[in-house]
């Protein structure tokens, strides 16, 4: 039996009794370094309504570079964030969608060529699904290998978290749907995102101590993918997502609908903070609350002289791994021409404005300079907000649990597109 109880975060009789209807809703939780944020939604195969909305603060030991450190530290502060959405929804959600960060997260576009025995019989969706595990399993394996390198732990099992199409060719003719063609060779290009068990079995513990049904863990730059595609499964959406977390900075490059791959590294708001802590002789969190205060007009000159000293170093740093990240997608010719922002390290002005006017970019394959801008709410597709509770860029990692969770619950409709046919054999 779980250790925590659920206890209310007020008096009783100021709320209303939860209602017990909880098969109706989902709950996602974005567990990231600095909060956790909870959402409860309407299960819909339309649009998702949000009807619960709750964020609790975590102790700075509960995680490590996006991973959960401290098991019962994270379950009690997802029961406070939980707590807090439920009475707003004046329901209790059972089932869970989680995200997962980190920098041992491998998310990459796995390519095979299969050449098939009869090039004059029609393709079947059971040959393409015999063609996908083979995909994931190769991927899987270089996974393994990454990993075993990393964590000097040879032994070292990873889970497959996520799987999405990116592109598919026939004799080297790409096709939206391969299913009735003929043909000799088939090249079908997937993403894939694996991650370690013992991370896997922490976020699982988790969801054991609050008694919720696990629907599925979610890499969660592909969450915010997720929301940017909304439901639209023919999106043809390109860009380059980037969630700025307390911990880690999360990236994700999005061509023509797919998820071409997601890199993470351990730079994120947190950083910065301990930075200005260092340079200024503050404690964390007056560092943090200085922080914030980044473009108030009225800081004292010389204070504002440190500050910007502190930010500046951190920030070559910061950008710095943003290029590397986005030189290991060596498979693209040329990078998407805009980049949209997320997380809580995105409020910090001086981020947006560096990939916005540097000139960091041109060491990579872009063709100009990127547009850059904050995910706006109403760029989330299919996902509305019932609730009096204002949401902003910070809440769209959760948002686009939510939708990762929805496809999973639901699937992709009564579509009978390729991509629709093809996600319900990559979730099997």
């Amino acid at each position: 039996m779980s250790i925590f109880a659920r206890k209310k975060t007020s008096d009783e009789n100021d709320i209303a009794p939860l209602k017990n209807n909880s098969e109706d809703y989902l709950l996602a939780l974005d567990i990231g370094t600095e909060y956790v944020k909870a959402l409860i939604a309407k299960k819909s195969k339309g649009d998702v309504h949000i009807v619960g909305v709750g964020r609790s603060h975590e102790a700075p030991t509960n995680m490590y570079s996006g991973a959960i450190a401290d098991i019962q530290g994270v379950a009690k502060t997802c029961e406070e964030a939980l707590i807090k959405a439920e009475e707003m929804a004046e329901v209790r959600a059972k089932e869970v969608v989680v995200g997962i960060a980190g920098e041992l997260i491998k998310g990459n576009t796995a390519s095979i060529r299969y050449r098939r025995a009869h090039a004059d019989k029609p393709i079947t969706e059971e040959e393409m699904g015999r063609i996908i595990k083979q995909v994931q399993q190769r991927a899987g394996e270089q996974a393994r290998r990454e990993l075993a390198v990393e964590t000097n732990n040879p032994d070292v099992e990873v889970r497959l978290i996520n799987s999405a199409l990116v592109s598919l060719y026939i004799d080297g003719h790409k096709v939206s749907n391969p299913i009735d063609f003929k043909g000799k060779e088939i090249t079908v290009q997937i993403y894939t995102a694996f991650a370690p068990l013992v991370h896997i079995s922490a976020i699982e513990k988790v969801c054991d101590e609050l008694e919720l049904d696990l629907v599925t863990v979610a890499v969660e730059p592909f969450a915010v993918c997720r929301a940017c595609l909304g439901s639209d499964i023919e999106s043809n959406f390109s860009g380059i997502v980037m969630d700025i977390g307390g911990g880690t900075t999360d990236i994700a490059l999005v061509d023509d609908g797919g998820v071409e791959g997601t890199k993470m590294f351990s730079i994120g708001g947190r950083s910065f903070t301990h930075q200005i802590s260092t340079q200024l002789g503050l404690s964390f969190e007056d560092a943090e609350k200085l922080k914030l205060l980044n473009d108030d007009p009225k800081m004292k000159p010389q204070v504002r002289k440190k500050l910007d000293s502190a930010i500046e170093r951190n920030l070559e740093v910061w950008i710095s791994g943003v290029e590397l990240a986005l030189e290991e997608f060596n498979q693209i010719d040329t990078m998407p021409g805009q980049i949209l922002l997320c997380g809580g390290g995105a409020s910090l002005s001086v981020i947006p404005e560096l990939l916005a006017t540097g000139d960091w970019y041109k060491s990579l394959p872009f063709a100009r300079r990127p547009l850059v801008r904050l995910i706006e709410i109403d760029d989330v597709a299919g996902i509305v907000n019932d609730t009096d509770r204002q949401l902003d860029h910070t809440f769209v990692t959760a948002m686009g649990l939510l939708r990762v969770g929805i496809d999973t619950l639901i699937g992709v409709g009564n579509s009978n597109g390729i991509k629709a046919k093809l996600a319900r054999l990559l979730k099997n």
